[in-house]
């Protein structure tokens, strides 16, 4: 079992940055494939970013050259950092990560951050 903590949400005007954390209960965190989805109200969840193990990375049309992700493997914790935030990006963020060695895929969540831009 993994459990993932999230933090890093708020209230932030248009143009405005925000960076989300996301802490690993857990070893061998640095072989996780890691990912970020957000769900807005009445929307599917759907996926942000995500980083393999080995650092490659991929995003949402929608945030690419405005959201990064990355980890810091000694802390356990994979961070979002959001840049130029517009309303559109409104949801809540959800943190996410599963063990590719293993053969039947188990993805974990984090319990979500609620992320508000608005002027």
């Amino acid at each position: 079992q993994v459990e993932l903590v999230e933090s890093g949400g708020g209230l932030v005007q248009p143009g405005g940055s925000l960076r989300l954390s996301c802490a690993a209960l857990t070893s061998g965190f640095r072989y996780y494939v890691v990912g970020w989805y957000r769900q807005a109200p009445g929307n599917l969840r759907e996926v942000v970013a995500t980083e393999t193990p080995a650092g490659g990375t991929s995003y949402a049309d929608s945030v690419k050259g405005r959201f990064t992700i990355s980890r810091d493997h000694l802390k356990n914790t994979v961070f979002l950092q959001m840049n130029d935030l517009k309303p559109a990006d409104t949801a809540v963020y959800y943190c996410t990560a599963y063990d590719p060695r293993i053969p039947v895929r188990d993805d974990y969540w984090g319990q979500g951050t609620q992320v508000t831009v608005s002027s």
